[in-house]
């Protein structure tokens, strides 16, 4: 029996033959990086091969002097007899699913991946394999993911109704691929977008690629603190009860995540209204993608890795739960350079610390939790 394309082991995903890893978790000689969320991308790697469109954000994750090797998307390389190729995960800006072919045998990693339409990155795009390594950050059948242009809509009423109350809109969101969906999603015309500087540093990048986003400039650089009565403040979750917020007069606080599905969640955040937006598939997304691989056997990492892998055995396939460390939604996603405050007199723009997501995401403690 041959000895399988990839493999778990200590440092991560491991291709034995090409002798690299895909999205380590410890430094390694050579890493082929899906997407720059901090689960998926860590410094001090001697090598990186990555998407050309997400090569910028992986070197503000790791570093601009780190040795990043771009790759179009759909352009083959061939490493220690290896086929490799990137192909678009539809996640963040330049986040990719990672194709690897040995002596006829194909294997997809998907590294996160949704289906939903995003003005702000490449489009998912199935690739036929013999197995996939899919996510699984949602993977229950109560995970449904309404319309994103009804969550806008939505984001857009709830932004209306506090300026008619005076008060600032202050909304949490990941600070790389949420704020910028957001951004391309929302309206300008109904008011000031300020941002937060960790998001501002990913805007940045975005821009430089080609991704239209409408004018948002970073909070310090409001004249008059008044100019927030009527804006939309788009900051990472770490920033909610930081002196960061104390410039916003009875600000409404909101949250986009998918985790916001779940009762309960928005009253543990501590906000007054929870908008469900994700950028990871949600339950039919996971079954469409899986299915349009073609792929027998299927291995399934973080989320609700157990439930899903058994509902793909019931209907047939070879299916079993990867222990990655990954973590999905909650992958402290805004661990950024932090800038030096402008001005003495501001309170500096607080930023997470690396295991502040940690909370946010809702896996099973077993499998008993699963409907």
């Amino acid at each position: 029996m041959r000895d399988p394309l990839v493999e778990l082991t200590e440092r991560g995903l491991y291709c034995r033959a090409g002798d690299f890893y895909i999205d380590p978790w410890q430094p390694v000689d050579r890493a082929v990086v899906t997407h720059a969320h901090s689960d998926h991308a860590i410094g001090e790697c001697a090598h990186y091969l990555t998407a050309a469109p997400g090569r910028d954000l992986l070197a503000m994750r790791v570093g601009d002097g780190a040795a990043i090797q771009p790759l179009a998307y759909g352009e083959a390389i061939v490493h220690h007899g290896v086929g490799v190729s990137l192909h678009p995960a539809g996640h963040i800006l330049g986040s990719a699913q990672v194709r690897l072919e040995h002596h006829g045998e194909v294997w997809v990693v998907s590294g996160d991946y949704k289906l939903s339409p995003d003005p702000t990155c490449a489009a998912f795009e199935a690739v036929r394999c013999h197995c996939f390594i899919s996510e699984s950050t949602f993977g229950l059948p109560i995970f449904r993911w309404a319309p994103p242009a009804a969550t806008m809509h939505d984001v857009a009423a709830w932004w209306r109704a506090n300026q008619q109350s005076g008060r600032t809109s202050l909304l949490l969101c990941y600070a790389l691929g949420k704020a910028q969906r957001l951004l391309a999603g929302l309206d300008p015309e109904i008011g000031p977008i300020y941002v937060h500087g960790a998001v501002e540093r990913c805007n940045a990048v975005y821009r430089a690629g080609g991704v239209r986003l409408p004018a948002a400039p970073p909070v310090l650089e409001a004249a008059r603190s008044a100019e927030f009565e009527r804006a939309l403040i788009l900051a990472p979750p770490s920033a909610q009860g930081t002196p960061w917020t104390r410039r916003f007069k009875r600000p409404v606080r909101g949250f986009a995540s998918g985790w916001m599905q779940i009762r309960g969640t928005r009253r543990r955040k501590v906000v007054d209204r929870g908008f469900v937006l994700s950028d990871h598939a949600d339950w039919p997304e996971l079954l469409a993608a899986i299915a349009g691989t073609g792929a027998e056997r299927v291995l399934v990492t973080h989320g609700y890795a157990q439930a899903l892998a058994r509902h793909l055995c019931e209907r047939g396939l070879d299916a079993q739960p990867l222990a990655t460390r990954f973590v999905g939604e909650a992958g402290g996603e805004e661990v950024l350079p932090a800038p030096e405050p402008t001005d003495a007199s501001d309170p500096p723009e607080d930023e997470p610390a690396e295991d502040e997501l940690s909370d946010m995401s809702e896996p099973p403690a077993s499998e008993e939790t699963a409907p």
